[in-house]
């Protein structure tokens, strides 16, 4: 019986469901032995895991050269006072002070590498934990299939070959999923363990938010055993469980925001409560959110009709249980609707990994109950093997095509270094964070701008920004270096370029390769003519 169903019991007893496989090995060793043989198969997962995430190679994303760089910069200004020269709070949607702070000190010794290695640690946690969970929730039959789901996943290998703080708010939220499922068989004081977790998830991803109604859901309804009648005490501390943890987490946030101050909330509001309308279509968001969860969602629903639809339990065993599935079942689907509120795509390949944290458990429970008592039924065993290489399959041409999305920067940052001077330069770049990263040791960052954001205060003394800005700073000749390619900003490069096409000004020194996966590319590179 189930967790919630026993008041004795904390795994669920594969017997109860009917299908669910008895055993898959015969532990007949030593204690030892018996444990590490019963930890291989996850084990084994874990090493499948991170060799595929190892496959993925390209030079740093953006996102990684930003918050990587922004990280140098927190370090420096809190040992020497040195100025950032950029207001991170007011656009990261994670608190500046948190992961690019952890990945940058990594970076100083590691490199980049090193930074994408804590990336896979927390995405192996992850899946340990997400492994952890379902065996409290269901049985070891179950737990491993859930972390094999989890595992092969496209935005779980993304995400572990990634120095953002993606990864480590996966871990997070994973970690206060585990913490509520173990608190439901113990004092409900033990819930408040999640609340600092909690809070720590959304500091470093404000996105994770999103994901608090499950964790409370999951923390009263783990914790439901029997209806009300003469446990009334006990009923009432599982329905306390949710009210404590809430309150603990607002208050925890509270003094968080008390101790760093408010301004990184603007970030949040920006990027995550009030996030700006993009251009995208609803059905693109949709279609687009259909082939990363199609799979995990289908298996998902189907395991959510079987658990709830267990005859051997009571009506409100059978209640909680729908419960249960209901809230996993709309968790998966919470990123992929709210970006199609917002009309955008940007990280919704990241994003859909959230919600597999919490769907993974009933995708194992599914598996383990598709394969059956025992695995002498070929029909079966087949029918497993195919969905999980299906879902595997899915997740390596995912997260390879993703890993593909941005050119490699090494040829463009070769010419640059080339041409770049300490202090007094100014170079106007597409996707400048990236050579402003790899170029750190010889520049500062008041040097660079991007083709996002630009203001500029002309010979007349007039303040301008857009288009207006840029097109009155080649005409001033202000930059020394300009490069584009006519990437994420084409619309822009094409209004700006008239002059540097011309040669009025500036004179073309290099053209290198910059194809991704959306095609053929070229950086053009001019140069000033003084």
């Amino acid at each position: 019986m189930s967790l919630a169903e026993h008041p004795q019991a904390v795994v669920v007893s594969p017997s109860a469901f009917g299908t669910v496989p008895h055993r898959l090995l015969d532990l007949r060793y030593s204690s030892v032995g018996r444990k590490v043989v019963y930890h291989l198969p996850l084990l084994a997962v874990l090493v499948v895991q991170a060799i595929l995430t190892l496959r993925l190679s390209n030079t740093a994303f953006q996102d990684e050269a930003l918050y990587l760089y922004a990280g140098h910069r927190e370090i420096l200004q809190f040992q020497h006072g040195t100025s950032t020269y950029d207001n991170y709070n007011s656009y990261f949607s994670g608190a500046p002070w948190l992961y690019p702070v952890i990945g940058a000190a990594i970076n100083e010794v590691a490199g980049l590498a090193g930074a994408r290695a804590l990336s896979l640690a927390l995405m192996l946690g992850a899946t340990a934990l997400v492994a952890a969970t379902t065996r409290r929730l269901f049985d070891r039959h179950a737990a491993l299939l859930a972390a094999a789901v989890f595992a092969v996943a496209g935005s779980t290998l993304f995400m572990g070959r990634l120095a953002t703080y993606d990864a480590l708010a996966v871990f997070l939220l994973a970690l206060s999923a585990w913490i509520v499922v173990v608190a439901a068989r113990r004092h409900p004081a033990t819930v408040l363990l999640a609340a600092p977790v909690v809070v720590l998830a959304v500091a470093c991803k404000y996105a994770s938010l999103l994901y608090l109604p499950t964790i409370l859901a999951m923390s009263l309804l783990c914790a439901l055993r029997r209806p009300p009648g003469r446990s009334w005490a006990r009923w009432t501390a599982s329905l306390a469980r949710p009210v404590i943890l809430l309150l603990a987490t607002v208050g925890l946030a509270l003094v968080v925001l008390r101790l760093a101050g408010t301004a990184f909330l603007s970030g949040l509001v920006h990027t995550t409560t009030a996030r700006a309308t993009g251009t995208d279509e609803i059905t693109d968001v949709l279609l687009q959110s259909a082939q990363y969860v199609a799979g995990p969602l289908a298996i998902c629903i189907a395991g959510s009709i079987r658990y709830g639809r267990d005859s051997s339990v009571s009506a409100f065993a059978r209640w909680r249980r729908k419960s249960l599935g209901a809230v996993w079942t709309l968790t998966l689907v919470i990123a992929p609707l709210y970006q199609a509120h917002l009309h955008t795509l940007t990280s919704l390949h990241k994003h859909v990994g959230f919600g597999l944290i919490f769907a993974a458990p009933m995708t194992g429970y599914a598996l383990a109950a598709l394969l059956g008592r025992g695995t002498r039924s070929p029909q079966r065993l087949g029918a497993v093997l195919g969905i999980c290489t299906l879902l595997a399959a899915a997740g390596l041409s995912q997260s390879q095509r993703r890993f593909e999305d941005w050119p490699t920067s090494t040829p463009l940052t070769q010419v640059l270094r080339t041409q770049v001077r300490p202090v007094t330069g100014h170079y106007l770049v597409e996707e400048s964070e990236v050579p402003r990263y790899y170029l750190q040791d010889i520049t500062e960052p008041f040097e660079w701008s991007g083709t996002y954001v630009f203001d500029y205060t002309d010979h007349q003394g007039r303040q301008l920004t857009g288009p207006d800005a840029y097109k009155a700073a080649i005409a001033d000749r202000y930059f020394d270096i300009i490069a584009l390619r006519y990437g994420p900003t084409a619309a822009l490069d094409g209004q700006i370029d008239a002059r540097l096409r011309a040669h009025d000004g500036y004179e073309e020194i290099a053209s290198v390769p910059a194809d991704s996966g959306y095609g053929p590319g070229t950086f053009t590179v001019w140069r000033a003519v003084r």
